[in-house]
């Protein structure tokens, strides 16, 4: 399981394809990374396999219903939080889901909103809890807005571009490898070898580290990238590492 203060993707489990999609997209342009299963043994297989920050888990779903699902990932030690969703609004169904292994639970139909605010919320009782502003040196990253600015001039950021500045963010003064950044960012169909990371990277510098302004992303050669205000002193790349 992630630390709790990784909050970047989720797996959808839904067989609903309409519905599926929907969600799918709405998250994504939110900035998580998010993988869709359409039936139960698939959700216990990825569930297992992948460190997930949160399952959005529909109680009707074939071959295992919702239930069986999460009753099989708590007894398998699965600690990722739960969201159930159903048509099913009987309090008996609403017990028998938390009973289950649920941390919460939606009743379709319901607003994105609502499901991304469930979503905050699970999140947060975990024991790091993130401040909604982020700051390094004049950077200062809204989790909630899903904005950033630097010396308070907004940056012009895509959903991609955010959701790597705010994981960066988050691991402040760290050295994240591109492993990391790949499973956070980007969901199962992202091809590891592929220059995307770098090209985003690219485009992340243009538009934080332009203008004269000290820079704040750096490159530990053969390790991974750091957001950082270096003109401290503290912490320090050599200068042969800080490959810009």
């Amino acid at each position: 399981m992630l630390p709790w203060h990784e909050i970047m993707r989720l797996l959808v489990a839904e067989d609903d394809s309409l519905l599926a999609r929907s969600l799918a997209k709405g998250l994504r342009e939110n900035a998580y990374a998010v993988d869709v299963v359409s039936d139960g043994d698939a959700a216990i297989i990825e569930a297992v396999v992948n460190a997930y920050d949160a399952i959005v888990l529909d109680v009707m779903l074939p071959k295992r219903d919702g239930f069986e699902v999460a009753r099989m990932l708590r007894a398998r030690e699965v600690k990722t939080p739960i969201l159930m969703l159903t048509a099913r609004d009987r309090v008996d169904d609403k017990v028998a889901g938390l009973d289950a292994g649920a941390d919460d639970y939606l009743t379709k139909p319901f607003e994105l909103d609502e499901l991304l605010a469930r979503l905050r919320a699970l999140l947060r009782r975990g024991p790091a809890v993130v401040p909604q502003l982020l700051e390094v040196g004049d950077l200062t990253v809204d989790t909630r807005s899903q904005t950033a600015t630097r010396a308070g001039c907004t940056l012009p950021l895509t959903t991609k571009e955010y959701a790597m500045l705010e994981y960066l963010a988050r691991r402040a003064g760290e050295v994240v490898g591109r492993a990391d950044i790949s499973a956070h960012v980007w969901d199962e169909h992202h091809d590891p070898f592929s220059n995307a990371l770098e090209v985003y990277i690219g485009r992340l510098r243009r538009k934080v580290d332009t203008g004269g302004r000290v820079p704040l992303i750096h490159t530990r050669r053969g390790a991974g990238y750091m957001l950082a205000d270096l003109s401290s002193g503290s912490p320090s790349l050599g200068a042969e590492d800080d490959d810009r």
